[in-house]
C-alpha cells in the first residue's frame, strides 16, 4: 500500500469529483493520505474530510501566504484541534520568499509561533519553504530542532542542506518534481537520501509528475514517484513503497 504523506483534497479542484476520486483510492493502492490545511478554512475542511474517511487524516496549520489569518484566537483554536484523534500533525507551516504575500518578518514570526504549537502539541512539523532556504533552517535548528521532528516538504533545496536537516532528524518530502527530466538537483537529493528518511507526496491538486505534469494532481500518481525514486536508487518499486509507507506511519505517529 501507498501512503501519500501530503495532499490538499479540501482544494476547489477537487469539487466536482472529491468524493469519487476518494473513494477510489483504496482499490488503487493507495491505504493512506494526510490532508494538510494551508489556511483557517483549509484547516476545517481538513478536520471535516478526516471524520468522512477512515483512510485520511490530517495535519493543521497555517501556510506563510496565509498568516495575515492569524491572531491568538486562531492560535487557540490551533492547538484545540491538535487534540483531535486523526491531527496527526501541524502543517503546514514555514517561509514563502517567492510570492511575499506578508512581510518576511511577520512570516517569521508566526512560524516561530507555530513551531511552538507543535512542541505543546507534541506533533510533527510539515515545513513549507520556497525561496527561503537559509531562513527557513536557522529558524528551525533554533527553535525546534530535536522535539517533534516532521518533514520538509517538496524538498528544494541543495544536497548539502538535506544532509543538514537528516543530521537535525527530519524527513524529507519527495514529490512530482523528482520525475522530471530537468530536475538534477532533485534527483542527486533523492539519491542521497536513505530511503528510510523520506516521505513520497504529491501535493495534489498541484505538482503532477511526469507523465502528467501539468495536469491536476491526485494521490493515484504516486506510482510514478516511487518509481523514479527505486530507479534512482536500484530498487524495485515495492521495496520504496513498504518503506516509504512505513516511514510516513512512523514520523505521524498512526499505529494500525
Amino acid at each position: 500500500m501507498i501512503f501519500d504523506s501530503h495532499a490538499h483534497y479540501d482544494d476547489e479542484a477537487f469539487d466536482t469529483d472529491r468524493q469519487e476520486l476518494l473513494s477510489s483510492m483504496e482499490g488503487a493502492g493507495i491505504g493512506k493520505i494526510v490532508n494538510v490545511g494551508a489556511s483557517v478554512e483549509g484547516v476545517k475542511a481538513t478536520v471535516k474530510l478526516t471524520e468522512q474517511y477512515p483512510f485520511l487524516y490530517g495535519a493543521v496549520g497555517i501556510h506563510p501566504d496565509h498568516v495575515g489569518e492569524l491572531d491568538e484566537d486562531k492560535m487557540n483554536w490551533l492547538l484545540h484541534l491538535t487534540g483531535e484523534k486523526k491531527i496527526v500533525a501541524v502543517g503546514e507551516i514555514g517561509l514563502d520568499y517567492h510570492w511575499d504575500v506578508e512581510p518576511r518578518e511577520v512570516q517569521k514570526e508566526w512560524f516561530v509561533r507555530q513551531l511552538s504549537l507543535a512542541k505543546e502539541a507534541k506533533l510533527p512539523v510539515i515545513i513549507h519553504s520556497r525561496d527561503a532556504a537559509k531562513d527557513t533552517f536557522d529558524i528551525i535548528r533554533e527553535h525546534h530542532a530535536g522535539t517533534t521532528g516532521g518533514v520538509i516538504h517538496c524538498y528544494s533545496g541543495s544536497r548539502e542542506m538535506a544532509r543538514d536537516y537528516l543530521d537535525l532528524g527530519y524527513y524529507i518530502g519527495i514529490g512530482g518534481v523528482v520525475t522530471f527530466k530537468n530536475a538534477r538537483v532533485m534527483k542527486e537529493v533523492a539519491s542521497y537520501v536513505p530511503l528510510e528518511r523520506i516521505l513520497v507526496e504529491t501535493d495534489c491538486p498541484y505538482l503532477a509528475p511526469a507523465p502528467n505534469r501539468g495536469k491536476r494532481n491526485s494521490s493515484l500518481n504516486l506510482p510514478y514517484i516511487i518509481e523514479a525514486i527505486a530507479s534512482l536508487k536500484g530498487l524495485s518499486p515495492e521495496e520504496v513503497e513498504q518503506k516509504t509507507y512505513e516511514n510516513a506511519m512512523r514520523m505521524y505517529g498512526i499505529h494500525g
